[in-house]
């Protein structure tokens, strides 16, 4: 756990997201979210609840039965994961690149 965390009880969670506490133990119940837990209690971070809005505009604004829910995350999380990937390349090129140019800018002030 971060230090800079912030945790929302249950409790808060339902009043921002508006809906009721079994809702969000249905989610938990088939996977979608993973609320960590003080005490046994549930709580909540603001990744969580990100992620409870998405699943739950997928289900009440677009009608995504739960086994859709579960394929869509699954799949933004591999997006997520070659988007990382895809930067981390892009990092790697960037560097090889600024390298190259820096040799060649070098190599043309020492010849003149």
């Amino acid at each position: 756990m971060r230090q800079d965390e912030r945790f929302y009880m249950i409790s808060m969670v339902c009043r921002l997201l508006n809906v009721h506490p079994q809702t969000l133990r249905l989610y938990e119940r088939e996977g979608f979210i993973k609320p960590k837990r003080i005490k046994r209690q549930r709580v909540y971070t603001d990744e969580d609840i990100e992620r409870l809005n998405f699943v739950i505009k997928l289900t009440k604004e677009f009608g995504v039965n739960r086994a859709g829910v579960d394929i869509i995350l699954r799949m933004r999380e591999r997006m997520q994961m070659m988007e990382q990937f895809i930067q981390e390349v892009l990092r790697y090129v960037d560097e090889d690149v600024r390298e190259q140019i820096e040799k060649r800018i070098k190599k043309f002030f020492e010849q003149i």
